[in-house]
């Protein structure tokens, strides 16, 4: 059997959860089959199972398209140049709605069973068209026609499955739930903290932690409004980069200089950090924040878990599924709009109530400490990887039965 993986993400080109998820998964089902993964980017890599062959994503052709156009025009151009190398798969399995027009394609012109992870839904990220204009109503038709033509459909989350049945027509009968995993491994905890020294992070005082982009979606600027609730010995370290847009940025920037005013110890790294640094940074936090208004799944969640950092997170999505309250950490209640754009009711007590999480947490070391170990094992127990890879072969074996 054969797998043929489109993907917008993949290393060295990896800026988040889904690009994780598809490095991941790769290498594990190419323990059990052979794939082919095709990227966006200008990868060449072959090793005995497993080959990836990288798709320019470039402005070259479409210089005088509105900027917010960009995106999709080169989207769809990609798309089709992944096809035009001929597929002998027995599966296409596609990740995010970058790679889906791909999938389109694959399954029309060669007949190839389409199976998509939904990593993430666009009619649950309005705040794109901050970001496409009109181009999101693009990306939510390449979305919507791949999901409901799909032969299979993997949810990262049971929540995900319940958002797809809601909005797509499509038969539950061919919805599965497959969580995200982690190299049990890779994440652990290490001693090293050459990264702490890099950035002026004090090894003595207590630090609470956030990684991710800079969007909407993963909720950061009420995180950085509720650094004026905490208590003044706790550091906060921000590793946030790769902006939404450039308003976004801005915004950001506003509220951490705002923040700033108040306090020296706010820590922003602006940028990308690879696994080696961050999983230092998780090592030696006592809290990791995620603050997402919406997260099917949340993979950080459990990188920070495995590293036995206990989680504040909001209540949504897939975190009620990996975050076990009082457990493994805390859910701090998020009462959000029922429409678009989805954001708090009430912003400054979503952030007062994160403050209050990462307080109690610092504050109560023996919580914190069983809260640590109790996440490890969890982690250990529901998320790895080489189940996953076996559960994802059983779906392409029944779909090729089907065939």
């Amino acid at each position: 059997m054969k797998a043929l993986f489109f993907t917008r993400e993949f290393p060295p080109y990896v800026y988040g959860g889904a690009g994780v998820h598809v490095e991941y998964l790769a290498a594990e089902l190419a323990k059990l089959m052979e794939v082919e993964v095709r990227a966006f980017g200008d990868q060449d890599i072959t090793t005995e199972n497993l080959s990836v062959q990288g798709y320019p994503f470039d402005n070259s052709n479409f210089d005088n398209a509105d900027e917010k156009l960009k995106a999709v025009f080169k989207t769809l151009s990609t798309g089709l140049l992944m096809n035009s190398d001929v597929i002998d798969a027995d599966i296409v399995h596609c990740h995010t709605w970058y790679a889906h027009f791909a999938g389109i394609m694959a399954k029309l012109c060669y007949g190839t069973p389409l199976v998509i992870t939904t990593h993430s839904l666009e009619p649950l990220r309005p705040w794109k068209r901050e970001q496409l204009g009109r181009g999101y109503d693009a990306s939510s038709w390449i979305e919507k026609t791949a999901i409901e033509m799909a032969d299979c459909l993997i949810a990262v989350s049971e929540e995900t499955k319940e958002d797809v049945l809601k909005h797509f027509n499509v038969d539950e009968s061919k919805v599965e739930v497959v969580y995200n995993g982690i190299d049990l491994e890779q994440y652990v905890v290490v001693e090293e903290t050459s990264v702490l020294d890099t950035y002026n992070i004090d090894k003595n005082k207590p630090y609470v932690l956030f990684v991710g982009r800079i969007t909407r979606q993963k909720g950061i600027i009420h995180l950085v409004n509720a650094i004026k609730y905490l208590d003044k010995d706790i550091q906060v370290v921000l590793c946030a980069g790769a902006p939404d847009t450039k308003e976004i940025g801005k915004e950001m920037e506003d509220a951490v200089k705002e923040a700033s005013k108040t306090r020296d110890n706010i820590i922003w790294i602006d940028k990308m950090l690879d696994k080696k640094d961050v999983i230092q940074l998780y090592s030696h936090a006592d809290v990791f924040c995620c603050p997402s208004i919406y997260e099917p799944f949340g993979i950080i969640n459990i990188e920070a878990m495995a590293c036995e950092t206990v989680v504040v997170a909001s209540a949504v999505g897939g975190i009620k599924e990996v975050v076990v309250e009082g457990e493994t950490g805390l859910l701090i209640k998020l009462e959000q709009q029922t429409s678009a754009p989805f954001e708090p009711v009430n912003p400054d007590q979503f952030s007062r109530d994160l403050a209050a999480g990462i307080n109690k947490v610092i504050n109560d070391k023996e919580l914190k400490n069983k809260m640590a170990k109790n996440g490890r094992k969890r982690v250990e127990e529901f998320f790895d990887w080489r189940a996953i890879a076996k559960q994802t072969e059983a779906i392409y074996k029944s779909l090729i039965g089907k065939q």
